[in-house]
């Protein structure tokens, strides 16, 4: 009798040991050390950090540049800004700069808000492409087969025109048709209802002509497959699976963030704080997406096909394919290296250099500025916001790749040597042409 309880005592104790191992410790050092690797629920919110650099060539760029950075924005008297890079998989640079508002003691940091302005044009042809990987759309489907009372002046161009051409602007409008009544704050329905009186100026799918009015026809279209609202199916689709936990599509959104950067006006006592305005959450796909760096950081990712879960390579491919010419005078570009060629794509700017390819897109609106940039092939990318237009935002991207161009033969050569197989997940990509 005495020997079987001994014997059930140590299987208990065995057992207590194997729950021990098997139950992981919630306690507070555990959490903080490691935050970011706890399942989701766990967290109150999803967290996102810079990752450590090993490469020292690596580390060496990202100091310049942010010297170059700091620069610019005491040199502009940039009130606040923010900055994400991402290199192969990870996260490498995540940092807020100034104030969310001048006169101010509030900091930008990586989760304050900005408007993205035009730089919203860039998730509309991948949440596009998503649905057509479902067989809900597919590319070439016409527009009027979900939203039939839409017209072009020509009923011949109307049939013809189809989902790829309003996401490449190759319309045959006049450059920014109806623009103006954008910044009047028409609702899209009538502003689209207005296109049938409009003269065009090519035929469909021939000739870039940049929009925001017929670019957006694109929310209607989603509306009428899915029977969701262009802003319900990206934070379902796009959002929320990608810890974007700070984007949204509209003002009411932006206006309720207590972690808001203000834009900003150049007046001659120095900058001032201005209202955020409701004009251009009217053309959603066009310019209506408020998002912080953090999740520019998550959107660079799945940009870079590190997010195949979410966003398939198949997508990247389609959208990144350049469909038309379209000249580009940015006179920044041309102080690294001038473009030997530039294209749109859909939803993205193509631009070619010597050795380069850079998939790239601004934006502009109520005081606000983005810049957003990809490299597939050297699996790179960075994105910079500010609260005020001007040199920082001008200058951010170009001094980027030159700053970038001075130390990627020894990143290359670190990360082939230290890190083969990451240096071997690089897209190889060649220039875009027609």
């Amino acid at each position: 009798m005495k020997k079987k309880t001994i014997i059930l005592s140590a299987g208990l104790l065995l057992s207590l040991l194997i729950a021990a191992w098997l139950i992981p410790d919630r306690g507070p050092v555990a959490q903080s050390a490691r935050p970011v690797s706890l399942p989701r629920p766990i967290l109150k919110r999803h967290v996102l950090q810079a990752c450590e650099v090993e490469n020292p060539h690596l580390r060496e760029f990202l100091s310049e540049y942010e010297r170059e950075i700091r620069e610019l924005i005491h040199s502009s008297e940039t009130p606040g800004a923010a900055v994400a890079i991402v290199k192969d998989t990870a996260v490498i640079f995540l940092k807020g700069f100034g104030l969310r508002a001048a006169g101010s003691t509030d900091s930008v940091n990586s989760e304050t808000v900005f408007r993205l302005a035009s730089v919203s044009k860039c998730f509309a042809p991948v949440l596009t492409g998503m649905l057509v990987e479902d067989h809900v759309l597919a590319w070439n489907d016409k527009i009027i087969q979900y939203v039939p009372d839409f017209e072009l002046k020509s009923r011949e161009q109307t049939e013809k025109l189809n989902l790829k051409h309003i996401l490449s602007h190759t319309v045959g409008l006049p450059y920014h048709t109806y623009t103006n009544l954008v910044e009047e704050g028409e609702d899209l329905h009538s502003m689209l209802l207005k296109l049938r009186d409009v003269n065009m100026i090519n035929k469909v799918g021939t000739v870039y002509s940049y929009q925001n009015v017929a670019y957006s026809l694109i929310s209607e279209v989603i509306h009428s497959a899915t029977g969701k609202t262009y802003e319900q199916l990206m934070t379902e689709r796009v959002f929320q699976p990608l810890h974007m936990d700070h984007a949204s599509i509209s003002y009411d959104s932006i206006s309720k963030n207590h972690n808001v950067a203000l834009p900003h006006k150049h007046t001659r006592s120095g900058m001032i704080p201005t209202p955020i305005h409701s004009t251009y959450y009217n053309v959603a796909p066009a310019g209506g997406i408020n998002a912080s760096v953090s999740d520019m950081a998550q959107w660079i990712r799945a940009l870079l096909g590190h997010r195949s879960d979410i966003i398939p390579n198949s997508v990247l491919d389609e959208v990144f394919t350049p469909v038309v010419k379209a000249p580009y005078k940015n006179r920044n570009f041309r102080k690294w290296m001038h473009p030997t060629g530039s294209f749109y794509a859909l939803g993205w700017r193509v631009l070619n250099f010597k050795e380069k390819t850079v998939f790239y897109h601004g934006g502009y609106v109520n005081g606000y500025r983005s810049e957003l940039a990809i490299d597939r092939a050297e699996n790179l990318g960075v994105c910079v916001l500010t609260n005020v237009a001007g040199p920082l935002a001008d200058n951010a991207v170009p001094i980027f790749y030159k700053c970038y161009q001075k130390y990627q033969d020894q990143i290359r050569a670190w990360d082939e040597a230290h890190m083969p197989a990451l240096a071997a997940t690089s897209i190889p990509t060649t220039p875009g042409s027609l």
